[in-house]
């Protein structure tokens, strides 16, 4: 994994640009010492570390314009972060770049249950959203696993879903505007407390952007109205396939739970060693599919959902009798990430998204994929879309086995790809999936998609080295008169 080359001019300049940030950021807001950098080196991707050459913590809007401003006048570098739970490598920093940390903006700014709708800061954590607005029975859908920890910002930055996404959407369908600072240092907003705004949909394309295009400052949130009543089931079955069966039967029935999760033997196992959820242990995959609505229909859905299991040959049903047992059963699931960390001293957690009928099919590639290269693999996603997560086991102690670990993710991308999937599904691209491009997209796919980011960064100071294996000069993508093969200015170097 290469990522560009620290630029000589930039770093001679460093004590100049701590300066001027101090001056737009003052008191203890520019960070400057190794031993305090070595904080903000890497992100939840921690394979992979580099030292910023400055941090700065801004406070205010103002702040990060004026901060953007500088960099693009000086063409100096910058690399946004939000709580640095992502895991695709997002935020990680530049030698040359200063990395700009968006913990201080943590405050909720306006909550408008008329509208149902929340203001908030991008450095508030996604679950003090929903505990701004559970007095009043409100709360905010997308629950990704780290949602205790990862901020509202990061979530937008990289479209973030969780275990209710299947019903209730990603990031993109739960947000309603944002206010964002371009690269020159614009203040701009997008969209506001309404459902659909007029012209091109720019918030669409900021959510998920990756930090490439510009820093959020502000975002509004819808909240919803918590359902009357919300029950869970386990669903134990002796084989991947009866698992995948159900899923399919369920969607095909017509049928859309709240959350709907598969986790295998492995995975089962150290989630109930960890938090003891109730989980069966004779069983090779456990679904866990959540039914939310008035009560009636709720009840209504568990018998079909219920018999579907039957048919099929579930070996385990279980139904939550209380909101308490709810709660237990996800428990297991949201602590299925750490729940693995404590048998490994490494891991690298997948995010691949394929079509649900071929869950099968995948899991038992998987299994094959692990034989092979000898590496555990425990698999826990989200069954009702798709999206795969599996966990590679491996110990970075061991010499090579960083490496084989990364050419397993690698394979299992690849493999989500060729069965008519994509190569994420909430985690970004990254530099993890960065080199993999080429195997969902044409090289004229990523050049259009360049070319959007010219249109916000056309100095590629935004992030740079993140997304993209190759990135072409703005000029080079259509606005360059060549002629007779020969370019202006060929003493410029070219990426």
């Amino acid at each position: 994994m290469k990522m560009p080359l620290p630029d000589k001019a930039t770093l001679r300049q460093r004590n100049k640009i701590i300066s001027a940030m101090r001056a737009i950021v003052p008191g203890e807001g520019v960070i400057t010492e190794t031993d305090e950098l070595q904080a903000y080196d890497c992100d939840g991707l921690n394979a992979y570390k580099q030292l910023p050459m400055l941090v700065v913590l801004p406070e205010t809007t103002s702040q990060v314009s004026q901060i953007l401003k500088y960099c693009h006048e000086n063409d100096v570098k910058i690399v946004p972060r939000g709580a640095g739970t992502g895991l695709s490598g997002g935020a990680l920093p530049l030698a040359d770049g200063i990395t700009i940390g968006l913990g201080k903006f943590n405050k909720i700014l306006d909550i408008d249950f008329q509208n149902r709708s929340v203001v908030t800061q991008p450095g508030v954590t996604n679950l003090a959203i929903t505990k701004a607005v559970q007095d009043k029975d409100f709360y905010y859908a997308p629950d990704p696993s780290s949602q205790i920890a990862c901020s509202i910002g990061g979530n937008v930055a990289e479209n973030s879903g969780g275990v209710h996404c299947l019903k209730y959407g990603l990031t993109t369908n739960n947000i309603l505007g944002v206010e964002l600072v371009l690269m020159d240092g614009e203040i701009v907003r997008l969209g506001g407390k309404y459902l659909d705004s007029e012209g091109y949909d720019l918030l669409g394309v900021i959510t998920g952007s990756e930090g490439l295009l510009g820093i959020i400052t502000e975002v509004t949130v819808r909240i919803l109205k918590k359902p009357e009543i919300a029950k869970a089931l386990l669903l134990g079955f002796e084989t991947n396939e009866s698992a995948g069966n159900c899923v399919a039967e369920v969607i095909s029935a017509g049928i859309i739970p709240g959350g709907m999760e598969m986790m295998d033997t492995f995975a089962i196992r150290a989630a109930e060693d960890f938090v003891h959820a109730g989980y069966p242990l004779n069983v090779a995959a456990l679904l866990i599919i959540e039914l939310d609505g008035p009560a009636v229909e709720v009840d209504h859905l568990i018998e079909k959902v219920t018999n579907i299991a039957e048919n099929i040959g579930a070996i385990h049903i279980k139904i939550s009798s209380s909101e308490a047992e709810r709660e237990r059963f996800w428990s297991g699931r949201k602590a299925a990430f750490p729940a693995v960390g404590r048998i490994s001293p490494d891991y690298i957690c997948m995010d691949g998204t394929i079509p649900r009928n071929k869950l099968s099919f995948v899991l038992n590639e998987l299994a094959a994929l692990s034989e092979s290269y000898g590496l555990r693999c425990a698999n826990v996603f989200h069954a009702g879309d798709g999206n795969l997560h599996p966990l590679i086991l491996f110990d970075s102690n061991n010499p090579g086995e960083l490496e084989k670990a990364e050419k397993f993710g690698a394979d299992i991308l690849k493999l989500c790809v060729s069965v008519g999937g994509v190569l994420t599904g909430e985690h970004g691209v990254g530099v993890e999936k960065r080199d993999l491009m080429g195997e969902m997209f044409s090289e004229e796919d990523m050049k259009q998609q360049q070319r959007l980011k010219c249109a916000f960064d056309p100095k590629h100071l935004m992030n740079p080295g993140k997304v993209y294996p190759t990135l072409h000069r703005c000029a080079e993508l259509g606005k360059m008169h060549v002629h007779k093969g020969e370019v202006k200015f060929p003493d410029l170097p070219r990426l």
